[in-house]
Order: C-alpha cells, then sequence, then structure tokens
C-alpha cells in the first residue's frame, strides 16, 4: 500500500473518531499534536475529563485488528506526550483517560484502554 494511500485513510480514520467524539459531547482539544517526541492523534474534554485518544486505521483486518497495533512501547510513549501536553498547555482534569479508537473499513469502534 502506498504511502499517500495509508495517510489518507489514517486522515479519514482520524475524522471519524473526532466526528464520534464530537457526537457524544467532547470538545476537540487538539488534533495531530506534535512535538519532537512523537505525536498525539486527539486530545478531547468532556467536563472534567480529559481524553488522549490514538486512532488506529485498517482497510481491512487481514492482518489483525486496528488496535493490536498499539503495543506496550507505544503505550509509555501516548502516556509521555500527555505528560508533556498537558504541563505546555496548563490544562487540568479530574480525570485522565486514554482510549484507543480502531476504525477499520470506515467503521468505528471506541475502545477504552486502561494504560
Amino acid at each position: 500500500m502506498a504511502a499517500d494511500h495509508r495517510q489518507r485513510l489514517g486522515a479519514a480514520g482520524e475524522d471519524l473518531a473526532a466526528a464520534w467524539y464530537q457526537a457524544a459531547g467532547y470538545r476537540i482539544l487538539d488534533r495531530n499534536w506534535r512535538c519532537s517526541d512523537g505525536e498525539l492523534d486527539l486530545v478531547c474534554r468532556r467536563g472534567a475529563t480529559v481524553v488522549f485518544c490514538e486512532v488506529k486505521t485498517r482497510g481491512s483486518a487481514d492482518f489483525g485488528s486496528p488496535e493490536e497495533a498499539v503495543t506496550a512501547a507505544k503505550r509509555r510513549r501516548i502516556r509521555r506526550l500527555a505528560a508533556r501536553w498537558l504541563a505546555e498547555r496548563h490544562v487540568h482534569g479530574d480525570e485522565i483517560r486514554f482510549d484507543v479508537v480502531a476504525v477499520t473499513a470506515g467503521r468505528a469502534w471506541v475502545v477504552q484502554a486502561a494504560f
């Protein structure tokens, strides 16, 4: 699969995830936030809950489910990035949550992951 196609597929998955969060009453605080250590796909907030969301999109489940691609190393990186984002943005929440949104063939499911 060409890199350009993967980028379009990933962007479409992130659009679906952002729309899902907004429909559920979340406000999108950031999309594709980048720093020298990596990227956060979505940062959302509803009430006092701040959600850091990793979006994984696949054209099919032929090679496993998208959420299986969120390895322990990836989860550790997301936690570090979240701490940096919170410090830089001076944002505080009573609850911090980490979600994985798995998108396959245009369908999105929110998978809450405790990591």
